[in-house]
């Protein structure tokens, strides 16, 4: 394949124009992309960031076979692609001076393009996280449950919302992807938080969702204080959310996991999520850009 048959744009409405019915294709496998331009062009281009996003479209005799996007300084979100496919891409990207601070991407496509900007890039590339994304099946809510209920976080909660964020964030080592205060706002806005609460009021668990996009809603973040865990919280904000999504009218209801925590895994498991595929984070460091 050429390198050209990649059209590269910091165009949100030409790549979406171009690229809108692939993703649209497998919501579920494509639930980053379509989240995060759906909240490029809701709540504009720069929430993650102050450079302007950047996106591709692989095209093969007429038909879109792959895409990509990054909202700069953040890594590089690839749908599937070959070694072949990867490699090329690499070798665009190289060839413009590109600097990517990582990837992430299906399991072998994240390592497929990790060795071949290592190899163009002379990169050294890290594993940083290795990812399950899971589709609910039939909901279960887990047993027993733990005394509260469940409550939508709304503008009382910000302030707490921003901090719980924060210490999710450092707790799964990847940091904040866009301000979190303005994570908290949308949130808030779109009713997208649900904490569970102890019988006194207390918050002590929170589970969120992502805007439904083609059909699909993720469960995305998921945290209880440390002090907290172990008491159910979790299972218990992550069913309602689960079942509020399904009320909603979503098709797919998805979320990842990090496969180095066994007991997220297990407890999303008895939930009724089940393995769709397997992702991969690598961290790029060291490259050096062609003259």
């Amino acid at each position: 394949m050429r390198t050209d048959d990649w059209h590269l744009t910091r165009d949100l409405d030409s790549f979406l124009t171009r690229a809108g019915t692939f993703l649209h294709s497998q919501p579920a496998l494509h639930t980053v992309a379509l989240t995060v331009t759906e909240n490029l062009r809701t709540r504009g281009l720069h929430i993650y960031g102050d450079e302007a996003p950047e996106f591709g479209v692989l095209e093969r005799d007429g038909a879109v076979r792959a895409t990509f996007f990054r909202t700069p300084p953040h890594r590089l979100n690839l749908t599937v692609l070959t070694a072949e496919e990867a490699d090329v891409l690499a070798a665009r990207l190289a060839a413009r001076g590109q600097r990517l601070p990582g990837v992430h991407a299906d399991r072998d496509t994240a390592g497929a393009f990790a060795e071949a900007w290592r190899r163009h890039t002379g990169a050294t590339a890290t594993l940083r996280q290795r990812q399950r994304l899971y589709r609910l099946g039939t909901l279960t809510v887990p047993r027993p449950v733990p005394p509260g209920g469940p409550r939508i976080a709304g503008e009382a909660d910000r302030e707490q919302l921003i901090r719980w964020h924060e210490e999710f964030a450092e707790a799964v080592g990847t940091g904040t992807v866009r301000d979190t205060a303005e994570w908290a706002d949308a949130r808030i806005e779109q009713g997208g938080i649900t904490f569970w609460e102890t019988p006194d009021g207390t918050p002590a668990a929170m589970a969120g969702t992502t805007p439904q996009v083609a059909g699909q809603i993720r469960v995305a973040p998921v945290y209880t204080p440390p002090h907290l865990r172990g008491r159910g919280y979790a299972g218990a904000a992550t069913a309602e959310v689960s079942r509020a999504a399904l009320a909603a009218g979503a098709q797919e209801v998805l979320l990842f996991t990090d496969l180095s925590n066994p007991t997220s895994n297990g407890l999303y498991q008895r939930i009724g999520y089940r393995p769709v595929a397997d992702f991969a984070v690598y961290d790029f460091t060291g490259q050096s850009a062609p003259a």
